[in-house]
């Protein structure tokens, strides 16, 4: 599988570094390219306005990246994550994995969550993944796994209005054809019952969040 792993500028630590593949598409956006080459990688794509790095830092990025790509911190229309995250599509990836896309930023932290919209539209198996979090979306069948136990709890929030024909399957506590609102928390702190469960909606765009304390 083709993946591209982006580290975005968020919350980043070592947990980060075991996620890296010796074949991603590895791409660093702001801090999260800092934060790459501190660490020994060259990242294939560097990208951001890098306002929030000193010039050493920097210049460190630029010699290290196979590619460099900033960007003016004033006039641009997107965030610097998203640049990334267009990127990635780019190379026609199968997988798009973003690290570092949560943080102290709530507003730029759920922006990235609706970076899956456009994953999503594009056929591409997007995640955002954290320390405690991994995030996708789905607007029909999904797998969710944790053959490692990582995850305790799954939670399901709409990420429309309204999602209809959410059946769980494989779940402590399943549902057969229920329809999800937003503003109700009936579907917050679910888990798995067996190795494997599936999640399946009927219409609507559906978070699926798999986390631990």
């Amino acid at each position: 599988m083709k993946r591209a792993l982006i580290m975005a500028g968020g919350r980043l630590g070592p947990w980060a570094l075991g996620l890296i593949r010796p074949d991603d598409i590895l791409i660093g956006a702001d801090r999260g390219a800092v934060f790459l080459v501190q660490h020994g990688f060259s990242p294939d794509i560097a990208v951001g306005d890098f306002d929030s790095v000193t010039p050493e830092e920097r210049e460190a990025v630029r010699r290290a990246s196979v590619r460099f790509e900033p960007c003016d911190p004033v006039m641009k229309d997107d965030t610097d994550t998203e640049l990334a995250f267009r990127l990635a599509l780019e190379r026609s990836p199968d997988a798009v994995w973003i690290a570092g896309a949560l943080g102290t930023r709530f507003d730029h932290s759920l922006a990235n969550v609706h970076l899956l919209v456009q994953a999503l539209e594009r056929g591409v198996d997007c995640r955002l993944v954290d320390e405690h979090n991994v995030i996708r979306l789905t607007d029909g069948r999904l797998t969710v796994e944790d053959p490692e136990n990582r995850y305790p709890y799954v939670s399901l929030l709409p990420l429309t209005p309204v999602v209809t024909g959410v059946t769980l399957r494989g779940f402590r506590y399943p549902l057969v054809n229920h329809t999800v609102t937003m503003g109700r928390t009936l579907t917050i702190s679910n888990a798995l019952a067996d190795k494997r469960g599936t999640v399946e909606i009927a219409s609507g765009l559906l978070l699926v969040i798999q986390s631990r304390d």
